[in-house]
């Protein structure tokens, strides 16, 4: 199994609103599809900015086959949205990692 995990680093004030939207209208379209699963958003506490707060978005896939037609079918288009909506407010980048145990 395999853990995609994005991070955003969210002005701090937008960063509610950014919760908001993230489970209400991307976590749950994720979720529609079916190909990632298992969602789990955190706070990261450590590395800390006075005007920022950062985020972990972790989802379980299969394989990398899966995380690729997921992103290009669905993720694309999504990330879009959330530029479209933010701007240049969130910075994300994404981590693939491997369950080891």
């Amino acid at each position: 199994m395999l853990i995609y995990n994005t991070t955003f680093h969210v002005e701090i004030a937008d960063a509610r609103n950014f919760i908001i939207w993230l489970n209400e209208v991307y976590i749950p379209q994720v979720e529609a599809d079916g190909k990632l699963s298992t969602p789990r958003l955190v706070r990261i506490l450590s590395h800390k900015e006075q005007d920022s707060e950062s985020f972990s978005l972790q989802w379980e896939v299969a394989d990398s086959a899966t995380l690729h037609q997921w992103h290009t079918q669905q993720g694309a288009n999504l990330n879009a949205e959330m530029l479209k909506v933010f701007k240049e407010k969130v910075l994300a980048f994404s981590t693939l990692m491997e369950v080891i145990k």
